[in-house]
């Protein structure tokens, strides 16, 4: 059965669908069946991967407001064994009226149910706030992963997001865990290594072991619809997204052996 990550933050430009996309890419590399759900209406992660928004007939608005099978609307990627679930503007939509329906925190888990067999990692990006459409991520979810810079500003933004986390938890997905992933890191950068120093510290485990360091090319990958991992195999973004890949891997198979014990 699929194991469903949320990659979510209520603060813009840390990194999110970019590492949507290079942990989908990298995953995929190492032969896991991967499919990634476009939750946000800009539909930066569908064009990420070589989709033009505007063009779809389907979307992800359809799975949550009409009730359209995910086999219906998703579609394969240039990387073997990398599906995507794609969005554009119409995803407004679901903002707009999901709310209004009884239980609308769950569509999304209900939607995806039937292709959970299909997949062994299914990646979810959501829009930069708290909103309905982040609510059904998280629902939907075992492991949230939240991207920080080793800013003052991003990191200081982790704590409502935590806020939200525990909310979702004690109403709707009590199985719901989370990793910090600190993005677009300067090693010689001090005020980069002093807040990575104090997030260490703060929420040790918490906080994943790999850095996802700044790299030009992460912008040339997007414009090319590629992962990472498959514009430009050998940078070091690349060899830092296989790292987290890794990370995540052993993760959840500690996770499940901890579950059946």
């Amino acid at each position: 059965m699929g194991y469903i990550i949320t990659i979510c933050s209520q603060k813009g430009g840390v990194a999110k669908t970019t590492t949507t996309l290079g942990l989908g890419g990298a995953l995929a590399e190492q032969g896991q069946r991967v499919l990634l759900v476009d939750l946000d209406p800009q539909g930066n992660l569908t064009l990420g991967l070589g989709l033009q928004p505007r063009q779809l007939q389907r979307t992800t608005a359809d799975l949550l407001l009409n009730a359209v099978p995910a086999r219906d609307i998703l579609l394969p990627s240039a990387v073997e064994g990398l599906h995507i679930l794609p969005a554009n503007t119409t995803l407004q939509l679901a903002e707009r009226y999901l709310p209004s329906r009884p239980n609308y925190q769950f569509a999304l888990k209900r939607a995806l149910e039937p292709v959970l067999p299909d997949y062994d990692f299914i990646l979810i990006d959501c829009p930069p706030s708290l909103s309905a459409l982040s609510t059904n991520a998280l629902t939907a979810a075992q492991l949230a992963i939240l991207p920080t810079q080793a800013e003052y500003f991003s990191a200081y933004a982790l704590k409502p997001m935590l806020q939200s986390l525990r909310m979702v938890r004690e109403r709707y997905n009590p199985q719901l865990t989370y990793l910090i992933l600190i993005t677009m890191f300067r090693r010689r950068n001090r005020a980069h290594r002093i807040i990575r120093s104090r997030l260490e510290a703060t929420f040790g485990s918490g906080l994943c072991r790999t850095v996802i360091e700044t790299d030009t090319k992460l912008r040339e990958a997007a414009i090319a619809g590629l992962p990472i991992t498959h514009f430009a195999p050998r940078t070091r973004s690349a060899q830092q997204y296989r790292a987290l890949a890794q990370e995540l891997i052993a993760h959840v198979q500690k996770e499940k052996a901890t579950q059946t014990a």
